[in-house]
């Protein structure tokens, strides 16, 4: 994926964003990137904590956009991993505070001025402002989903307004899939998904308890040990153009292939 600016979104809430903005601009930054990601979910901020970052936020994006203090106080290094940094929402205003223009200004200043090879804009959930916002200066897009009808449905929304904005590289996220279910045709399958969005994956994330923990405790799973975390590091990998297998489910039937059985399809 050739975008520096990369919008992390999907059509409904509690999908997996924010883990996954965290997850893979850690992973990029571990690759040698220089990552920034920005939390735009103003009033609703989650990033920092996800990321362990929460008590070190003095200045978040508002402050900036509002001038009040300068880019770089309100940027945060991640000590772990030297190349990767957070730039917070505000807890405390709503998403109107937010001037598109002007955000795409700052991120312009992130990359001409800060040396950021990749920003990564953890975008609110749904259609609102705060989405057009967040996807103003983007140059691509990663569509998080979860292998649910209600889901893949919403995101089908978010990749219409994607591609209206003259968002050209949009790739899926497909989170918290369960093999297993996949094959007892109980869930959709990674098939299922690009026959009803037309979108490639890029990543393919199992379900894994291990994402929880990592998310209580404010590391990115990345940095650990985890089928999750191994997912969101191939990921990355294959946004930076390497050529990465994807993991094969064994009797990967899916959801669509079980109604057409049950109907005499395929």
């Amino acid at each position: 994926m050739n975008a520096k600016v990369i919008v992390v979104t999907s059509g409904k809430g509690g999908v997996g964003k924010t883990t996954t903005t965290a997850n893979i601009g850690a992973a990029l930054a571990k690759l040698g990137e220089k990552v920034v990601v920005i939390d735009v979910d103003v009033g609703l901020r989650n990033l920092d904590v996800v990321m362990g970052l929460e008590s070190r936020v003095v200045f978040d994006l508002v402050d900036v956009l509002e001038g009040k203090c300068r880019l770089s106080q309100a940027v945060i290094r991640d000590k772990r991993v030297d190349t990767l940094y957070l730039l917070p929402a505000s807890q405390t205003r709503d998403k109107d505070a937010l001037d598109p223009e002007v955000f795409k200004g700052v991120v312009r200043q992130l990359i001409e001025e800060e040396g950021f090879t990749r920003v990564l804009i953890d975008s609110p959930a749904g259609i609102e402002s705060g989405f057009r916002t967040a996807a103003a200066p983007a140059e691509g897009a990663l569509v998080v989903v979860n292998p649910e009808v209600s889901s893949v449905r919403d995101a089908d929304r978010i990749i219409g307004l994607l591609e209206a904005q003259q968002i050209r590289e949009i790739r899926l996220v497909i989170n918290r899939l369960r093999p297993k279910m996949v094959a007892s045709g109980n869930m959709l399958s990674e098939a299922d998904v690009l026959e009803i969005l037309g979108v490639k994956p890029i990543g393919i994330i199992p379900e894994d308890d291990g994402i929880l923990v990592s998310t209580n405790v404010g590391e990115p799973a990345v940095l650990g040990k985890s089928a999750a975390g191994q997912a969101f590091m191939d990921t990355a990998r294959r946004l930076k153009g390497e050529d990465v297998p994807y993991p094969k489910l064994e009797q990967d039937r899916g959801f669509l292939a079980a109604l057409r059985r049950l109907f005499g399809g395929a």
